[in-house]
């Protein structure tokens, strides 16, 4: 990262060998295709509009004649505005608001009871439009949570939500809306089915896509109708970035810190590995681990599906698998969600501040690095 201060002469020569070392291509946003496609999908349905405003005038009037402990029964605490100028995280995020608006339509009698009837009460086809909207948008609003998840729950447990849940969400996105009518308002399913083709369906045959989904051990090959022919495109991938993270010549200007660290020591070897009398009727351990990548490839896919955290996975096999972890590393850096990256970014601009401007860009990464990754270095 640069700042605009240094005068090293080169740069082009600097961000060439980046991409070498990287395998420098640029990855849309998960997260923000998926709100994008929600967003196309209602701009299809005027008619939704209206009736999305009434429930949020009626949402509004019973927060505040409602008594706030008859309203705990129903949501789950205050600020989740379905309507409003969009200042709060609730407001800009649709997930939420779908959730409230699921909410008020299952308790929608109880509402109106302890609030008494009003010309904001919501009819019979106002209701089934929008109940026909929530159950069409709840596979969206499942594909968010789970790529968004809790952020303090990630940070406890130091969960990362990668690339590869994305795949395996179009897939079910698509055949959802393949099996959905949507009688009241047939517009929204042609907009989200064209919004998915558009905007999430290239995904599918996106070969990063589907490495890092396959390299997921709790999909691994299971998702794909045509295994034959994704696996011949993973081994193409893997041998691209197995190529692209060989050794870099010694006489390339690299960053300082980006400059491979020396070999460690061979660790010694026990006395069973080898061959003797005393233990020979002690049998043989198998030899796990493979010479190439298709044969790890074939051993990995072998394995049975496991929930086991995709990092914490590789991070246990990279002796069993170390090509495939190697690659598989590189494949995870990259989050579904923009979030952690801007976040980031936030930092860079608060740790670059005018009255810092000088600040030398080695020392400006070290100050971001140490900042992001705290929690992994003091705890």
């Amino acid at each position: 990262m640069r700042n605009g201060h240094s005068d090293c002469g080169d740069e082009g020569e600097w961000e060439d060998s980046w991409e070498k070392g990287l395998g420098g291509c640029r990855v849309d946003c998960f997260s923000r295709c998926l709100e994008q496609c929600v967003k196309e999908g209602l701009r299809s349905c005027p008619q939704i509009s209206s009736t999305l405003a009434k429930a949020a005038c009626f949402y509004t009037y019973i927060t505040s004649a409602v008594p706030p402990e008859k309203l705990s029964q129903v949501f789950d605490g205050p600020g989740l505005i379905m309507g409003g100028p969009g200042n709060t995280p609730a407001a800009r995020d649709w997930a939420a608001q779908l959730k409230v608006l699921r909410r008020l339509l299952d308790s929608m009698e109880f509402l109106e009871e302890v609030s008494g009837p009003g010309e904001l009460a919501l009819s019979a086809s106002e209701r089934a439009l929008l109940r026909e909207l929530t159950d069409t948008l709840e596979p969206f609003t499942e594909a968010w949570d789970m790529v968004h998840g809790d952020r303090q729950t990630d940070m406890q447990t130091d969960r990362h939500v990668s690339i590869s849940l994305a795949l395996p969400c179009v897939l079910g996105l698509r055949k959802h809306l393949s099996e959905t009518s949507t009688p009241h308002c047939p517009s929204l399913l042609v907009g989200l089915s064209q919004a998915v083709e558009n905007q999430l369906a290239p995904i599918l045959e996106d070969p990063l896509y589907i490495t890092a989904t396959t390299l997921d051990p709790q999909f691994k090959l299971t998702w794909s109708s045509t295994p034959d022919w994704h696996r011949q495109v993973i081994i193409e991938e893997l041998s691209k970035h197995s190529t692209a993270s060989s050794p870099i010549d010694s006489n390339t200007d690299l960053h300082a810190q980006s400059q491979t660290p020396p070999d460690p020591a061979p660790s010694p070897v026990s006395s069973l590995s080898r061959p003797c009398k005393l233990f020979s009727f002690i049998k043989q351990r198998p030899n796990t681990q493979a010479k190439s990548l298709e044969q790890e490839l074939a051993v990995y896919l072998r394995e049975e599906p496991t929930d086991e955290e995709a990092l914490h996975f590789w991070r246990r096999k990279a002796i069993d698998f170390p090509l495939l972890a190697q690659v598989a590393k590189r494949a995870f850096t990259i989050p579904a969600c923009g979030t952690v990256v801007e976040s980031i970014f936030t930092t860079a601009g608060c740790c670059l501040r005018p009255e810092r401007g000088r600040v030398l860009p080695k020392n400006l990464e070290t100050l971001i690095y140490l900042k992001a990754n705290y929690r992994l270095l003091w705890t």
